[in-house]
């Protein structure tokens, strides 16, 4: 797929800046720790939703986009708009696609769920109609239409969740551009920092004023029965998931990981 990329410059009606915050809230203190630095980077405006619902379109070009671990098709649409949306495996530039409540199983194009038929690959799923697509947007990922019932259409996310969509929400279809993104290797620690992120340091080398786990000679465990957070809270094993008002949507659990 990097072959297909297209050399050109960006689009600059569809780019804007984006101040960045090195981890630091509204009051100055840092709430997400090891983020700082890196490249500077324009923000590509993406269709997520159906910004151009009705209008097909053309790819005219395939891009890089340094925010996000998938690609960009620049699309130029009949009205004479152009706009960006997430490039999917196989597409290229002259591409056609479409955006309506009902288009050919062209991959990229964007229809509703209840269109769709079983077994097709969908991305960029909405969670609620009309919000703009909300999961199902990284690099080689797909879901998978399994069954439609009661005004619903039973999706499997790439996590192995089966989750319940209303068959009123639109999705892409076909799988997201760059697959072998997750076989990359970072491969020395300059190319971190240009993403932006900052060293992280092991709790067992701090003072013991400074983490749960400092303090000791040498390379010394723990010496605690599970590990803490620096605020001494639990830190594996814990779960994380807030009680949402879609969990009612969900089928089937994702199946956890054999170690």
């Amino acid at each position: 797929m990097e072959k297909l990329l297209s050399k050109k410059e960006p689009e600059k009606n569809l780019l804007f800046h984006i101040r960045k915050t090195g981890g630091r809230n509204k009051q100055g203190r840092i709430t997400i720790r090891h983020r700082g630095g890196g490249s500077r980077t324009m923000y590509r405006m993406v269709d997520f939703g159906q910004e151009h619902l009705g209008v097909s379109g053309k790819v005219s070009a395939i891009e890089y986009d340094p925010n996000r671990n998938a690609f960009l098709a620049l699309v130029e649409y009949q009205d004479g708009k152009k706009g960006y949306i997430l490039a999917v495996e196989g597409m290229k530039q002259g591409s056609d696609v479409a955006c309506n409540d009902r288009t050919e199983l062209i991959p990229g194009s964007r229809m509703r769920l209840k269109y769709m038929p079983v077994g097709t690959q969908v991305h960029n799923i909405e969670l609620v109609a009309g919000l703009g697509g909300k999961v199902v947007r990284g690099a080689g990922t797909a879901a998978t239409v399994v069954a439609h019932e009661g005004g619903f259409a039973h999706v499997s996310l790439p996590s192995s969740e089966i989750r319940k969509i209303s068959d009123e929400c639109f999705a892409s279809l076909g799988m997201v551009s760059n697959p072998g993104h997750m076989y990359e290797v970072v491969g020395k620690a300059g190319s971190s920092r240009l993403k932006g992120w900052r060293p992280t340091v092991r709790g067992t080398a701090m003072n013991t004023r400074d983490h749960p786990h400092g303090a000791g000679e040498g390379k010394t465990g723990r010496g605690m029965p599970y590990p803490k957070t620096p605020w001494g809270k639990h830190a594996l094993g814990v779960k994380t998931r807030k009680k949402r008002w879609t969990d009612k949507l969900i089928l089937q659990r994702r199946k956890k990981k054999k170690k």
